[in-house]
């Protein structure tokens, strides 16, 4: 049974053809943007990496208006790349539609072939399967192929350290309970404190970095999104120094020459107040 035709749809084609008539006047050598005309893929991708974050933020903040805002901001970035590999005859924004239309026509046979029904639990199972293969064909067959393959190296460190692992359990290689990794926490950090020890700077990078890696792993254990966590004590950790230093001021003191046991009074105060409310 077909989908009714909505007619908003049409207005969101007319809008995409818009930007894409827009991206490729401002990549046009004849009267273009010379800002735009000089980047590249390379020098665009920070861009596209941080306007997905401000997507992220937005829905944290749970503020439409900014949601609205930050996706626009996204989608300009697809038709940025789309219009650079259009000028080089590689794809064009028609195709990476049709590509990502056409996987997930092919990996929701559930919802678009009627004879398939199935579970959430068995459409998970299969999507992985899917993928897997789907992997497997990028890098020229299953003999060539890793469960760790597809786990972009430009993801944050935190985000790929979560990914790795999941990638890893899906072959057995996984603690069955958090326990052992708080004893595996602790002998990280027992080596994180010879590597001080020993003053040897590559080896307290490498031993902090397993201690993070520990974290990241026990914190998927736990179901809890590591990235998620970490920009709330970021959050948590911004407002109450912001908190320390008006309350400081409040005081007549001047935050910054504060020794440390004052600083600690005003930190404790501000974490009884938000405990109090």
């Amino acid at each position: 049974m077909s989908t009714p035709a909505d007619p908003r749809h049409d207005l969101a084609a007319r809008e995409f053809a818009r930007l894409l008539d827009i991206m490729a006047r401002l990549r046009n050598p004849e009267g273009g943007c010379p800002w735009d005309l000089e980047q590249n893929f390379r020098t665009i991708a920070p861009y596209t990496i941080e306007e997905a974050y401000e997507v992220a933020d937005a829905i944290e903040r749970d503020n439409m208006k900014d949601l609205r805002e930050e996706l626009g901001d996204l989608l300009f970035q697809v038709a940025f790349h789309s219009q650079m590999a259009t000028e080089t005859g590689a794809f064009d924004a028609a195709d990476v539609a049709s590509a990502i239309s056409e996987k997930m026509v092919r990996r929701h046979p559930h919802v678009f072939e009627a004879s398939d029904n199935r579970s959430s639990d068995e459409q998970i199972a299969a999507w992985e399967v899917m993928k897997a293969e789907e992997r497997a064909a990028k890098v020229g067959g299953p003999d060539k192929a890793s469960a760790l393959d597809g786990v972009a190296l430009p993801l944050p460190a935190l985000m790929r350290a979560e990914k790795l692992q999941k990638r890893a359990a899906r072959t057995g290689f996984d603690w069955t309970e958090p326990e052992p990794i708080f004893d595996k926490l602790a002998e990280e950090t027992d080596e994180l404190k010879e590597a001080m020890a020993s003053g040897d700077a590559d080896a307290i990078m490498d031993e902090m970095g397993d201690l993070l890696f520990v974290a990241a792993n026990l914190a998927r254990r736990l179901d809890v999104d590591p990235e998620v966590a970490l920009r709330r004590a970021n959050a948590k950790f911004e407002r109450r120094f912001r908190a320390m230093e008006h309350l400081a001021e409040q005081r007549g003191e001047d935050f910054a020459a504060l020794d440390l046991d004052s600083q600690e009074a005003l930190w404790q105060s501000v974490k009884k107040t938000e405990a109090g409310r």
